[in-house]
């Protein structure tokens, strides 16, 4: 069971969530000029080594566009998305002749551009709520093991808080869910720096 600050804190951050979504959907609309659905994410907070759990275990093959968050709250960005999903939305979204096997050169770059929309889009909308200065990098793309990819974000950017945030994001395609996974590691205190720009007070 949650305690009444944990609920509170989860229900900021879904509506932190829900506009980041929101805007994320509008900015993808005029990028493609036709109408992009998204579903009203699901937020939650899980502990760092779980992570991989949420994207089908550490070994799963995934796509991830991964960037650092620098600023007044700095933390480490991934969009994660199974090879399937990514497949359909490339083919769906963007009417691309995709193969099955590999990915061309404007397939990553047609990925990377969404995922940094994604990024963006919660980004700006967690600073509009915290008031904080935050910043994303230019971010990276990779097809790798799930747990290969996080383990490269560690050696990359140095330690990761304990505790990430996770917003299932999921594109509505015809009648196909095409599911993603966006996750916020805020470094070690960032997550405290947020919560107090939050107004939501230390356990």
């Amino acid at each position: 069971m949650l305690n009444r600050l944990e609920a509170f804190k989860l229900d900021v951050l879904k509506e932190v969530g829900n506009i980041g979504a929101g805007n994320a959907a509008t900015a993808l609309s005029r990028l493609l000029d036709k109408p992009v659905d998204m579903r009203v994410p699901t937020v939650s907070l899980v502990p760092f080594e779980r992570i991989a759990d949420k994207v089908g275990g550490s070994e799963q093959v995934v796509i991830a566009v991964f960037l650092r968050v620098e600023g007044e709250a700095p933390g480490n960005m991934f969009f994660i998305i199974h090879e399937d999903s990514a497949k359909k939305l490339l083919r769906g979204l963007l009417a691309l002749d995709v193969q099955d096997e590999g990915y061309s050169e404007m397939e990553f770059s047609a990925l990377g551009e969404i995922g940094n929309i994604l990024a963006g889009s919660y980004l700006s909308s967690l600073a509009d709520f915290t008031h904080l200065y935050l910043s994303p990098t230019v971010p990276g793309i990779a097809v790798d093991m799930a747990g290969a990819i996080l383990s490269y974000g560690l050696v990359q950017y140095g330690e990761m808080g304990d505790s990430a945030l996770l917003i299932d994001t999921a594109f509505l395609e015809g009648k196909e869910v095409l599911a993603g996974h966006f996750f916020l590691i805020p470094d070690p205190e960032s997550f405290d720096k947020i919560f107090s720009a939050l107004g939501v007070p230390n356990e």
